[in-house]
């Protein structure tokens, strides 16, 4: 089980290793641990091994994370925006003098229902966070506006409308949309739930980016033997941060190599590895790996990254849906969306080239660990792509 050649790009991060800022404080997790997998509907999610994708790329084990089940979601980005938007309405009610420690079995139950339905949350999304942002609105009691920009399809703007989001559409890309969710939120007294950070506003992406550890915290906790190597989708590289951080918590300094996989049109945290400094980069974006199509990176992911992150690859839209119909054709099925295969798709395209294979150090012995981020988060592009 293959899948064809494709051209792609990969970089060695000729500062892995160099001493850095903290960006996800260990006591920020165990809150958020303790937290999320108290919630109503709560499991861990299967860690799938494959076999024939393992004998494929020649290593030892390839182990796939398949986040399409949580809390019915259909992505990791549960685990994030929504404990962010609970821990924002926590702060501004203790900040009103409504609840100085509201729990969030108290705003699940509506005890402060009133004071968190005058809370409008807001933020932009490519689909999986916004859905996410708007869930836990819901769930806590709080109004919610997400901005989506013009590429996002129907499908995914209505999944996100189902739990009682106002959806607005704004011209441009992914980062168009971040900032004018920004600027209404400041017109307006709204409140950002974004899962990337700037300058200025980093507290929020924090919880977001702690939430997402936990589901690097349950791999480690049921994969077999620790990985050697980690294939993490890009983004603005929240996700990619997070595992980073959970990996080295878990396994310390000797831990996997954390290798980034990039849409080739939205690769910008290859661009600012090559750069040697946080760098956008420009154009419209346009990639099937829809969840993957930012070109600002994340500053606190970028300070994670830019030393622990070992490599960078950058991956054509055809990778991806090569990699989406090889999970559709196995048995048993694996469905993941088109952001959700990156990793897979490049791990299989480095582990046949052979400079990228030693330059990874990918040999008979190696452990993969993939995180499939997505099910089918838009069921009528997946059936069409998986055909």
């Amino acid at each position: 089980m293959s899948i064809p050649n494709r051209p792609f790009r990969l970089i060695l991060n000729r500062h892995v290793g160099t001493p850095g800022v903290v960006v996800l404080p260990e006591g920020g997790f165990r809150r958020a641990r303790e937290e999320i997998t108290g919630w109503e509907g709560y499991a861990p999610t299967p860690l799938v091994p494959l076999e024939e994708v393992a004998r494929a790329a020649r290593v030892a084990a390839v182990h796939w994370k398949d986040e399409g089940g949580r809390f019915g979601l259909g992505s990791f980005k549960a685990l994030g925006g929504a404990y962010a938007v609970m821990r924002l309405l926590q702060a501004e009610l203790a900040r009103r003098g409504v609840a100085n420690a509201a729990t969030g079995a108290e705003l699940t139950t509506g005890t402060y229902k009133e004071a968190t339905g005058a809370i409008t949350v807001t933020c932009a999304t490519d689909g999986n966070h916004g859905r996410s942002v708007a869930w836990g609105a819901g769930r806590f009691g709080a109004r919610c506006v997400i901005f989506v920009h013009e590429g996002v399809s129907q499908g995914r703007r209505d999944a996100i409308a189902a739990y009682g989001a106002e959806i607005r559409v704004v011209p441009g890309t992914y980062d168009d949309a971040v900032r004018a969710a920004q600027r209404e939120a400041n017109d307006r007294g709204w409140f950002v739930v974004s899962d990337t950070s700037y300058a200025g506003y980093t507290e929020v992406p924090r919880d977001v980016m702690q939430g997402y550890r936990l589901m690097a915290e349950e791999a480690a906790e049921s994969i077999p033997a620790p990985p050697t190597h980690v294939f993490i989708q890009g983004g603005v590289g929240g996700l990619a941060a997070a595992v980073s951080v959970q990996m080295r918590a878990r396994y310390g300094l000797d831990g996997p190599r954390i290798i980034v996989v990039e849409p080739e049109r939205a690769a910008c945290l290859m661009a600012s590895a090559e750069a040697g400094e946080a760098t956008s980069i420009e154009g419209d974006l346009d990639t099937l790996m829809a969840g993957l199509a930012c070109g600002e990176p994340s500053l606190l992911a970028w300070q994670e990254l830019e030393r622990a992150g070992f490599a960078f690859m950058s991956i054509p839209d055809a990778s991806a849906v090569d990699a989406m119909r090889l999970l559709a054709r196995r048995q048993p099925k694996l469905v993941a969306g088109e952001s959700a295969v990156a990793g897979l798709a490049g791990m299989l395209l480095a582990a046949r080239e052979p400079f990228s294979r030693s330059a990874l150090g990918l040999g008979a012995e190696s452990r993969i660990l993939l995180f499939g981020t997505e099910g089918a988060t838009d069921p009528e592009l997946y059936a069409k792509l998986t055909a």
